[in-house]
């Protein structure tokens, strides 16, 4: 149920013996003749999740995979050490995706 004035949820709570709903501008409801207030949620079908495929946006670089002999791979830096050392460089083949670092 909601409030009348502020369109509130009201809220349950004991008033002298008696159950009463209440909203925070100061508006009550007595539950006369009502012993319990129920919340119901009804929950129709599920909905159908789609999974899509993530895109490297990372610029490509020529440098050599060790792996697969490729010379061409993704680029991207982070800063994996303290704030006063320079950034790790992280390399990912773009024909068979191994992923390797190099540290300045």
């Amino acid at each position: 149920m909601f409030c009348p004035k502020c369109g509130s949820i009201l809220r349950p709570k004991d008033k002298s013996g008696k159950k009463v709903l209440y909203c925070s501008c100061g508006f009550t409801k007595n539950l006369a003749g009502e012993e319990t207030a129920q919340i119901k949620e009804t929950v129709t079908g599920a909905k159908k999740i789609e999974v899509m495929e993530t895109l490297e946006v990372h610029p490509k670089v020529k440098i050599l995979c060790e792996k697969c002999s490729n010379k061409i791979a993704y680029y991207w830096t982070q800063q994996t050490r303290g704030a006063d050392e320079p950034e790790t460089r992280f390399f990912k083949c773009t024909k068979c995706n191994h992923t390797w670092r190099e540290y300045s």
